[in-house]
């Protein structure tokens, strides 16, 4: 019995604690869903303040676009009137304009109908005399016919026979006092004018020959300057085009070309090499290069100098440089520059004295014999050269005209053109001016690299060895060893057949390839 109590009483302590256990999870389900109940209404609150708080700021920017719509409307409205007030302010103006045209075309109107009344008049006045004429002359001749007994034919034969023979007369003693006059004054002022520009213009001249003299140190720089078995020399002749003479002459070497610019470019570079003393192929390359960039510099100082010296402006940077480049070039034996700027001096005073174009002359005069600067590279009358270099760079018709007529290439057509002709043969023909020899041995060179440049494949060519022999480069990437000899035999044979000169000429085709890549 006690045992059936205990666990009776066990059993009901068990039920007894289920059934807290379940009051217990009742209660906190409760109280959770109470929790998820307040949670819920909060979230449903604050979405509802933010959906309030959207709809706010939504209606905040209805109202701003709809404002901005109302000021946008009303600027273009401003802006629309403004324009139809200044296109009714433009019309208005045109009117107005069209109201005077018309009153100034009433006026004319009337001016004109003023007029043609006039000229009626005064037709019909000229109509009335030119009747009064024509009777007086009816009258005339019925008196003359009375009197003489001729015909009106007859006596107008007799009085055109009389006028005729009395301005023969006159007409031949004028033009004899006017020849004489001519005589008697134009030998005379010719001589004046000449002799008075001459005397003005004492412009010296320079000879120039064929060779170069370079004074050096010592005789063992001579050995330097050769090289290893000749190499510098080769290489210095090879760039520059002329000879470099290494004999027994003591302390100098002699540089010997036709071409005066190559020949001052060897100069220059080799008093260059000598005053370094460092000489070889690589340096002499370098050197000589630098040497050509200051005798460029130099030709187109020398060309400026000439300008200034006839204060001719405005003229183009390559017609200076051309200019310039005259001063080493030779006419016969006359410097070029030289001779150009006593054109140009002759030429201007000239025409200040019979009332000519004075800077016409002179611009014309100094630019005369610039095709002598180009008949080196092209062939043709220097004079239609210059010309046409002239007229591509910019210069106007008189200038081109007189260039292209000082030697009659083309026909005279101004008085400039004769001014600067008559410069030209003034400032030629003194005693002492020219020398046919050297001009004559220059263009037989000429003609020789010219020849030789001809061929296909062919990049320099010089002349040395007083034409004696031709120097040839060639391209070596279109001229193989084979072509080499091809060539110089090809060429030989062009020089034998259309040429004259005195001896042989010897033909030497340089072929060089060079390979260069650089460490970086």
């Amino acid at each position: 019995m006690t045992a059936l109590l205990k666990i009776l009483s066990w059993e009901l302590f068990v039920a007894l604690l289920a059934i807290a256990a379940a009051i217990y999870a009742m209660y906190h389900y409760g109280a959770r869903a109470r929790a998820v109940k307040r949670a819920v209404d909060q979230e449903r609150e604050q979405l509802k303040i933010q959906a309030d708080q959207q709809d706010a700021t939504l209606d905040a920017k209805e109202r701003e676009l709809k404002l901005q719509a109302k000021e946008e409307a009303l600027r273009l409205r401003s802006q629309i009137e403004e324009e139809v007030k200044q296109t009714r302010r433009e019309v208005e103006n045109q009117k107005r304009r069209l109201d005077q045209r018309e009153d100034a075309l009433d006026r004319k109107k009337g001016e004109l109908d003023v007029r043609e009344r006039d000229v009626e008049r005064g037709e019909r006045q000229f109509q009335g005399q030119q009747a009064e004429i024509e009777q007086a002359k009816v009258g005339l001749q019925l008196e003359l016919e009375r009197v003489s007994s001729l015909t009106p034919e007859q006596a107008r034969e007799i009085l055109l026979a009389r006028v005729a023979e009395e301005l023969e007369a006159d007409e031949t003693q004028m033009l004899r006092a006017a020849e004489q006059r001519v005589r008697d004054n134009v030998q005379r002022k010719a001589a004046e004018i000449v002799g008075d520009a001459i005397q003005r213009c004492a412009v010296d001249q320079t000879g120039e020959t064929t060779v170069s003299v370079v004074a050096i140190p010592n005789d063992e720089m001579k050995g330097r300057i050769i090289g290893r078995e000749g190499r510098n020399v080769r290489a210095f002749e090879q760039l520059t085009g002329v000879d470099l003479i290494v004999d027994d002459t003591p302390e100098a070497v002699v540089i010997s070309g036709f071409d005066p610019v190559r020949r001052e470019i060897a100069r220059v570079a080799l008093e260059q090499l000598v005053s370094d003393g460092r000489i070889h192929p690589g340096r002499i390359e370098e050197v000589i290069e630098r040497a050509r960039k200051s005798v460029e510099e130099r030709i187109k100082e020398a060309g400026e100098r000439a300008m200034f010296e006839t204060g001719l402006t405005g003229l183009n940077p390559e017609l200076v440089k051309l200019v310039g480049r005259l001063t080493y070039r030779t006419s016969y034996g006359q410097n070029v520059l030289a001779h150009s700027l006593e054109v140009a001096h002759l030429a201007g005073m000239m025409a200040g004295e019979v009332g000519a174009k004075v800077a016409t002359a002179k611009r014309a005069g100094l630019l005369h014999d610039i095709g002598k600067g180009l008949d080196f590279d092209r062939s043709g009358p220097h004079a239609l050269l210059g010309a046409d270099f002239a007229r591509a760079r910019g210069e106007n018709r008189e200038i081109v005209h007189a260039i292209a007529a000082h030697h009659e290439d083309v026909p005279m057509e101004s008085i400039e053109a004769w001014l600067v002709q008559s410069g030209d043969a003034i400032s030629a023909s003194r005693p002492g001016a020219r020398r046919e020899t050297l001009e004559s041995y220059l263009k037989r060179l000429t003609e020789l690299e010219q020849l030789a440049m001809a061929f296909d494949g062919v990049e320099r060519v010089f002349a040395i060895q007083a034409g004696r022999e031709v120097r040839v480069l060639v391209k070596p990437d279109r001229i193989d060893d084979l072509g080499a000899h091809r060539l110089a035999r090809s060429m030989a044979e062009k020089i034998e057949s259309d040429l004259d000169y005195p001896g042989q000429i010897r033909v030497t085709v340089i072929r060089e390839t060079r390979a260069v890549e650089y460490a970086k």
